[in-house]
């Protein structure tokens, strides 16, 4: 518990995956990461098979080169949170947990109806890690879908208008507040708020 806790918070979002016999796979993750924005790629880090579970989430998303990150609130953390117990392959977490599937035009993995923030990523690229068996999959951003009142005028995203959910250790929820801008830093400036 102590080594989960020290990267602190961190962004939660339900990966939704289809494996090919068409049964959706839904898994809370909290290891994605922006690694470029031209091309735009996300990547995200997935525990191996072990003897708790069997990670259909990656065996799927290898098998399809696609997943989904969908977004949740705070009210539905209670169930992205059970999304991580050891479900058999034939049952699906949407329905478990009471999240609905939504299908996008040629998009193959599903995405979470209603989530303020979806995101639909193709695989570029897997590595697996000899350090510890963990694997990281590389995913070109493909579909992108959330609220236009959440657009600042700079094209980023307002994240506070999302109501996101982060995740601290394995268990610990929270939405953050709207934080602080500032202007890109400048050597002869000091910093100065957005």
């Amino acid at each position: 518990m102590l080594i989960n806790s020290l990267p602190g918070y961190k962004p939660a979002m339900l990966v939704g995956t289809s494996d090919k016999a068409s049964i959706d796979n839904l898994a809370i993750v909290s290891s994605h990461f922006h690694l470029g924005s031209s091309p735009a790629l996300l990547g995200m880090i997935l525990r191996p098979s072990s003897e708790r579970s069997e990670r259909h989430t990656l065996q799927n998303a290898l098998a399809s080169a696609r997943w989904t990150l969908n977004s949740f609130s705070i009210d539905q953390a209670a169930m992205a949170h059970q999304t991580s117990a050891p479900y058999p392959k034939t049952v699906s977490e949407f329905e478990a947990c009471h999240f609905k599937p939504e299908r996008k035009a040629d998009f193959q993995a599903p995405f979470v109806a209603d989530a303020s923030l979806q995101i639909g990523c193709i695989l570029r690229e897997h590595l697996p890690m000899n350090v510890n068996g963990t694997h990281i999959l590389i995913g070109e951003v493909a579909y992108l879908e959330f609220p236009c009142c959440a657009e600042r005028v700079d094209g980023g995203i307002d994240l506070s208008k999302l109501n996101l959910v982060t995740i601290s250790g394995l268990d610990t929820y929270a939405t953050p507040p709207a934080g602080i801008r500032f202007a890109p830093a400048q050597l002869d400036l000091e910093p100065r708020h957005l």
